[in-house]
């Protein structure tokens, strides 16, 4: 088996474009959330998300290049240049049929697909479709593209798993590359669902936030008052590569993927296991697939969307795995302060968990003022202030409707 590492990453949120800005404002605890001013939200039960800022897309991709593209696969695009640029993979050196791409998104195109049903529903009737439509709403478009700008000619599809899409992109990029299917991939992912279908859906379903007099404190992971998740948007990118080919061209490492695990909680679509009885089964075949001992972690990035069920579902499940050990762990949820990436949430959270790795911090739970009483407070949730800790190895969990849970572990480089 191949050893991979990371050696690239690239990053869109709302909290930081860069991974210098992400990483910044996640030490100083800052919201990314507000009013939305994608279009007019008053008549909405929520009115507020954690939208990009300063970013215009202008800025990264030529205007007619972009008119063709979803808002999630500018995204994609603009973090995997990032992220290449980052990696110093110099394109004529490697070998495209050893070279691929795995991207997630839990919704693809969604902004495409409402723009176009409300163009036909304003007409007479006539259907005239956009011809980029299709190609513009597929979720496996993203990876298409950024295969076609690299020339890269292995492995090259899309990840759907709602919001463990990311992880399972990542987790799958690891398993090819250590099997020696490929030298290096481009894999994360992205969403742009912040849309009056997006809000809209997510809001009848009860799952959004409605603290609409206080939207930069609305995503309170493990608070006893927590109400919902706040959407968000974004990307984030990652070179994974051998570690042989990585060393050979004298790359930079971030960190090593040793684990992963992969579960379903068949149980309902949308609500976690209440015992997070999937989450521990995840988190226990990644553990031992990294062959690590329980006091080997030192951080768990959780997927604590800030919702009533899933948080404490997943709490539990972390103190079922660790026993004795769970309070001795960091644990925190930096939804708290980019809301919920869906698709994309598992590369945000990843990136977040490599830094803390290199920078040896722990980002905080914000917006927390009230711990859930439910909560056992021997727990170390890394409230409201980032905490400076030696971190080896961190293990990112995300869950998706649907009862899909993804673990990563990734260990700094001995």
């Amino acid at each position: 088996m191949q050893r991979v590492v990371i050696t690239g990453v690239g990053v869109l949120s709302p909290i930081g474009n860069t991974p210098i800005d992400f990483m910044e404002s996640m030490q100083k605890g800052i919201s990314g959330a507000g009013p939305i001013t994608r279009f007019d939200a008053e008549k909405f039960r929520t009115r507020f998300a954690c939208e990009l800022k300063d970013f215009n897309v202008n800025d990264h991709l030529d205007r007619k290049e972009a008119r063709k593209l979803d808002p999630f696969s500018q995204y994609a695009l603009i973090v995997a240049d990032s992220a290449v640029r980052d990696s110093g993979i110099e394109m004529d050196k490697i070998n495209p049929f050893m070279a691929g791409v795995i991207w997630g998104s839990g919704i693809g195109g969604l902004k495409s697909l409402e723009n176009e049903i409300e163009d036909f529903a304003r007409s007479s009737g006539t259907p005239r479709y956009n011809p980029f439509m299709i190609p513009k709403m597929i979720s496996d478009i993203a990876p298409g593209h950024i295969s076609i700008k690299y020339n890269f000619k292995g492995i090259n599809y899309g990840t759907v798993s709602a919001c463990a899409s990311a992880n399972h992109a990542m987790i799958n990029a690891f398993d090819y590359i250590r099997l020696g299917k490929a030298d290096l991939i481009i894999c994360g992912g992205s969403e742009a669902a912040i849309t009056r279908t997006g809000i809209g859906g997510f809001s009848s379903m009860k799952a959004l936030s409605e603290r609409n007099d206080d939207p930069l404190t609305a995503s309170r992971p493990f608070d006893k008052d927590r109400d919902g998740f706040v959407l968000g948007e974004g990307a984030a990118a990652f070179i994974m590569e051998s570690y042989e080919h990585a060393k050979k061209r004298g790359a930079k490492i971030y960190g090593e993927v040793i684990g992963s695990g992969m579960t379903a909680d068949a149980y309902h679509i949308t609500a976690p296991h209440p015992d997070g009885k999937g989450a521990a089964h995840v988190m226990e075949i990644a553990l031992k697939e990294a062959k690590l001992n329980l006091e080997d972690v030192d951080y768990i990035n959780v997927h604590g969307t800030s919702t009533p069920l899933g948080d404490i579902a997943e709490l539990k499940a972390i103190e079922t795995v660790f026993g004795d050990y769970a309070p001795k762990l960091n644990i925190s949820s930096t939804k708290s302060m980019t809301g919920h990436l869906l698709g994309a949430a598992g590369a945000v959270e990843a990136l977040a968990s490599i830094l803390a790795i290199n920078h040896n911090f722990i980002p905080p739970t914000i917006n927390n003022f009230n711990i859930d009483p439910e909560i056992n407070p021997k727990l170390n949730l890394t409230l409201n202030e980032a905490q400076e800790r030696q971190v080896n190895v961190i293990m990112s969990n995300t869950f998706g409707f649907g009862g899909h849970n993804s673990t990563i572990i990734i260990k700094n480089l001995e």
